[in-house]
């Protein structure tokens, strides 16, 4: 709107004013101008639809069946392996090694999942949702509907402290403001945060297998009957497995391992790709575009980083292009890249290791009320 306004009177005035030969000076600049300003933050919705065509002209978003039929049987095969080997070494130490192999392919199971609800997989919701309640419920206890709903609002609101349900405070503390306001356990741990956040990653496991059991006890769930019988399923084969192969003692140590790993792995994931980014409040709205590259942060890394990280690493892409199927976000990094540096947006990318330091100093950083000793009233 604010183009119009400044466009209109440009226009009308060479009507309203001089002769003819007046009018190239007065004009000329009137069409330069525009040019000169457009790239700034006045058309913000227009920044975004520039990169959209560039993306969707290069077909970066287009399904990749095979790919992810690839993916998925590769994925699917190492799982039905894992559990051979289970079964196949029967009551013996040597399982803990099995536990920490179904903890990584939990992981990726988890990325197919993400994967599917963002339907990168299939354009139809209805199909991607089916598939993700397999792969979610049954396949690792987790509730596809209730994370589904929570990662959709973070999309929409990526480090915004009243809307992203990812940087509640919960037991951390992600802003100054949030470690101010925080008590009991959670002003406990913020002192020390930066030095418990992967220690507290091995309750991760733990913690999304009781989200999804709260999910479905709880009414408002889109398929909660199917979610409940298809994570009861999981449940129940999970520990018969555990408790009939293996002695008591063992099974446990192996639980242990497995849903640890697990919480470590999945925050090793996603802690890279926003924490230690700049947050914002709900007034602070700036547009799509700069609202989802500067929350965000690539990871550098080759194709094990890529693997490891299900393609996550370049979180930038993903947020701007939500559906576009991961194989694809590798390519649209440079292009993504280049039209930031046209705009003068900053686009934040570091190495793997490089990305946990930030976020543990970020951490550390925003914990530091906490360690000043409260002045007496």
């Amino acid at each position: 709107m604010s183009t119009h306004a400044h466009v209109s009177p440009a226009t009308t005035k060479p009507a309203t004013t001089k002769p003819a030969t007046t009018k190239p000076a007065t004009t000329k600049p009137a069409t330069t101008k525009p040019a000169t300003t457009k790239p700034a933050t006045h058309q913000p919705g227009s920044d975004y639809a520039g990169l959209a065509r560039q993306i969707s002209d290069a077909g970066l978003l287009r399904r990749r069946p095979l790919s992810y039929v690839v993916r998925f049987t590769l994925v699917g095969g190492a799982l039905c392996a894992a559990w051979a080997v289970f079964f196949r070494l029967g009551d013996t130490w040597p399982q803990l090694v099995t536990a920490a192999v179904l903890a990584v392919l939990s992981g990726q199971i988890a990325l197919l999942g993400h994967d599917l609800a963002h339907r990168q997989v299939f354009r139809g919701r209805r199909r991607s949702e089916s598939v993700g309640l397999l792969v979610a419920d049954l396949g690792i206890g987790l509730s596809y509907g209730w994370w589904t709903d929570k990662h959709t609002r973070h999309h929409a609101h990526p480090n915004n402290e009243d809307l992203d349900p990812d940087i509640q405070p919960d037991v951390l503390v992600w802003s100054q403001g949030q470690a101010r306001s925080s008590t009991g356990l959670t002003r406990s741990v913020g002192r020390v945060q930066a030095y418990l956040f992967f220690p507290l990653l091995t309750l991760e496991g733990f913690n999304l297998h009781a989200s999804a059991v709260k999910a479905v006890v709880r009414p408002g769930l889109g398929r909660r009957r199917a979610e409940t019988i298809l994570l009861a399923a999981h449940f129940t084969a999970y520990l018969a497995a555990l408790f009939l192969v293996l002695s008591p003692g063992r099974a446990l140590v192996f639980l242990l391992v497995h849903k640890c790993l697990w919480g470590v792995y999945m925050g090793m994931i996603f802690a890279p790709n926003h924490k230690g980014m700049p947050t914002c409040t709900g007034d602070e709205m700036p547009d799509f575009l700069r609202r989802q590259v500067l929350t965000s942060r690539n990871v550098r890394g080759n194709w094990l980083v890529d693997i490891a990280l299900g393609g996550l690493n370049y979180q930038i892409e993903h947020h701007l292009f939500p559906a576009m199927p991961t194989p694809h976000l590798r390519y649209a990094r440079p292009l993504v890249r280049a039209y930031c540096a046209q705009l003068g947006v900053d686009y934040h990318e570091t190495g793997l290791l490089r990305s946990y330091r930030e976020a543990l100093r970020e951490l550390h950083r925003v914990g530091a009320p906490l360690r000043t000793p409260r002045s007496p009233a």
